[in-house]
C-alpha cells in the first residue's frame, strides 16, 4: 500500500476515534505533512514510539494539542520540547514556517528535528537547544506556547512570552499515567484555563543538565512532600536546574 493510501487511512481513523471534528486547517495540515521523513517505522500508525529516548508523539495526540492551540495563519508560535520535528511541520503549514520556533534541551533532539523538517520542506522553521522553563525570550512575545511535556504549572518564564491574547497548551499532572490536554488564555490580566483536549501520555519537563538518555530523577515524591510541606519556593516551581530537594525535607 502506498503512502498516501497509508495518510488517507490514518486520517479517517482519526476522525473516527477523536471526540471534536477536525478543524480544517488540522486536515489540511495532516494531508500535506509526510510524516515518513519523522517518523520512518510505521508512520502512519496511530501509536507513539520512541526516538533517541524520547517519546514520539502518536498523531492523534498531535491534533489533539493542534486543535487545543486554534491556530490561525500567522500566529507566532513556541513549541517547547521540539521532539523529532512533526508537531513543528504540522504548525508550519497552518501558521508558515517562519512564524514557529522549536527548542529542546536535547542537543541530539534539536540536530534530529532540524534534519527532518529540512528534508520534509520546512527549513524556515527555527530549532534550537534551549532549556524549556526559560523559553526562547529572544523572539517573544508569541500568539501560542505548546508544551510537549508534563507540568504541574506552565513555567512563568512562558507565560511573561504570551502576547496580551496569547494562549498555552501543556498536559497537566505529571505524576499521572494519563495527563489531560489543557488550553489556558491570558487574554486579560489573570490567566485563565479556557478546555481540555483529550488526555495523552507525557514525560516530565526536562530541564538544563538532565537528558532523556540518562537515569530520570524521582521528582514527584520528593516535590509533592515539598509542597505540602512549605509550598514552592523556586521561581518557577518545579521545572528547575537540580535542586537538592533531600536538604528541605
Amino acid at each position: 500500500m502506498d503512502r498516501s493510501t497509508l495518510r488517507a487511512d490514518m486520517i479517517d481513523s482519526l476522525e473516527h476515534t477523536l471526540s471534536r471534528p477536525l478543524s480544517a486547517s488540522v486536515l489540511s495540515a495532516l494531508r500535506s505533512v509526510p510524516r515518513d521523513e519523522f517518523v520512518p517505522d510505521t508512520p502512519y500508525h496511530n501509536r507513539a514510539s520512541e526516538f533517541e529516548g524520547t517519546r514520539v508523539l502518536a498523531p492523534q495526540t498531535v491534533v489533539q494539542l493542534l486543535e487545543a492551540l486554534d491556530l490561525s495563519a500567522g500566529d507566532s508560535t513556541l513549541i517547547v520540547g521540539s521532539g523529532v520535528g512533526y508537531t513543528a511541520a504540522m504548525i508550519a503549514e497552518i501558521v508558515g514556517e517562519t512564524n514557529v520556533h522549536a527548542i529542546d534541551v536535547d542537543r541530539t533532539l534539536v540536530y534530529a528535528a532540524r534534519d527532518n523538517l529540512s528534508r520534509a520542506g520546512y527549513d524556515g522553521v527555527l530549532v534550537d537547544c534551549a532549556d524549556g522553563a526559560n523559553g526562547l525570550p529572544q523572539y517573544a512575545p508569541y500568539d501560542r506556547i505548546v508544551i510537549e511535556a508534563a507540568v504541574l504549572k506552565p513555567p512563568q518564564a512562558l507565560l511573561l512570552q504570551l502576547s496580551e491574547h496569547g494562549r498555552i497548551v501543556y498536559p497537566d499532572n505529571p505524576g499521572h499515567p494519563e495527563q489531560s490536554i489543557v488550553a489556558a488564555d491570558r487574554s486579560t490580566r489573570n490567566f485563565e484555563q479556557l478546555d481540555t483536549f483529550g488526555t495523552a501520555q507525557f514525560r516530565p519537563l526536562l530541564v538544563a543538565g538532565e537528558s532523556t538518555r540518562g537515569p530520570e530523577r524521582n521528582r514527584m515524591h520528593r516535590e509533592d512532600a515539598e509542597f505540602a510541606t512549605q509550598g514552592y519556593f523556586a521561581k518557577h516551581g518545579w521545572e528547575q536546574e537540580w535542586i537538592d530537594w533531600d536538604s528541605h525535607l
